[in-house]
């Protein structure tokens, strides 16, 4: 953990500082399972951001309900079903759409990444994903070690949580993610 200070009392390093917008920029999520969000960096410079939710001009999940949940399948499966588009992919979508190269750069992820965007990745020259919280598929991993891109788990207590959003959020429920970090905050308080 970085031990700089500042006169706020604590200087975060450049991965905690990207994290903690990537967690930010998940506040924005509009899926009923998982509030991910994602940010794309270059030489300490933000290039994109994304956050999962239903592709431009289409419902929301929140609006609608979860296809997954109507069909009863479970977190991490069947991608096809889920109306909505990932954080990464966004991220990604969003830099091509705004003419940015993303070659280079890193991905910071509040989640790491599924196989589908793993591959997105690569092919887009990211060459480093640093992430908060892993994903129950290692095929990411696997993919990202292959060609050589850095993938970096950074430790859930290094990170600076949003204490305000976690606790004090009373515009929508929390996702399940969401509750998970509550939860840890709160045991770290205790």
């Amino acid at each position: 953990m970085n031990t700089e200070h500042n006169t706020l009392g604590y200087r975060p390093s450049l991965d905690e500082y990207f994290m903690e917008i990537a967690h930010v920029v998940a506040t924005r999520s509009t899926c009923l399972r998982h509030s991910v969000g994602a940010v794309i960096v270059r030489d300490g410079q933000l290039l994109s951001t994304g956050y999962n939710g239903a592709p431009r001009g289409a419902a929301h999940c929140i609006s609608t309900g979860c296809n997954k949940d109507f069909l009863d399948l479970p977190s991490g499966t069947s991608h096809d079903a889920c109306a909505g588009v990932h954080a990464e992919q966004n991220a990604i979508i969003q830099g091509a759409y705004h003419g940015t190269t993303l070659s280079d750069s890193t991905l910071y992820c509040t989640h790491s990444p599924c196989y589908l965007c793993a591959k997105m990745i690569v092919n887009t020259g990211i060459n480093r994903v640093v992430v908060a919280r892993l994903y129950p598929d290692e095929r990411s991993e696997c993919v990202f070690k292959e060609v050589g891109i850095e993938f970096v788990h950074l430790n859930k207590d290094n990170l600076i949580l949003l204490k305000d959003r976690l606790l004090q959020n009373e515009s929508r429920p929390l996702s399940i993610d969401e509750k998970e970090a509550a939860s840890d905050l709160m045991q770290r308080r205790e």
